[in-house]
């Protein structure tokens, strides 16, 4: 009878261990588009599935599905897997980015529209109607 608990005991402790090894694994990030790697300077801090990281200082967006950064350029959302020469000196594993979770279209030019339009923008001058 001995046997039987100990060895119930000692598979125990073993799964205790392992789920404490996979637990401190660190960070883990789930694309849309599974066997790439994210980008060098995406590293999430919990678990999400995100699509787009957005760049506000740049007004950059990077897609992982299809590994392309978005831009605007003369009126329109250009899509590239490098960006021009005139973001070439940018460091973006230093940039400000922030995910964008559950938004999936390909159109990013819409959510920009409806959700980053007026980002970066001051209501210093409005003036409330009384």
């Amino acid at each position: 009878m001995e046997t039987v608990d100990l060895k119930k005991a000692l598979g125990l402790l073993l799964l205790y261990v392992l789920l404490i090894l996979m637990a401190s694994c660190g960070p883990v990030v789930y694309t849309s588009r599974s066997g790439n790697p994210p980008p060098p300077w995406f590293y999430p801090n919990r678990v999400e599935v995100v699509r787009y990281v957005y760049f506000p200082e740049f007004r950059i967006y990077y897609d992982f599905t299809t590994r392309n950064y978005i831009y605007f350029e003369g009126n329109v959302w250009v899509r590239n897997r490098i960006l021009p020469p005139r973001y070439r000196n940018l460091n973006l594993n230093r940039s400000r980015y922030q995910r964008i979770p559950g938004y999936r279209d390909d159109d990013i030019g819409r959510y920009h529209d409806q959700y980053r339009k007026n980002s970066g923008r001051s209501n210093r001058n409005y003036r409330s109607r009384n």
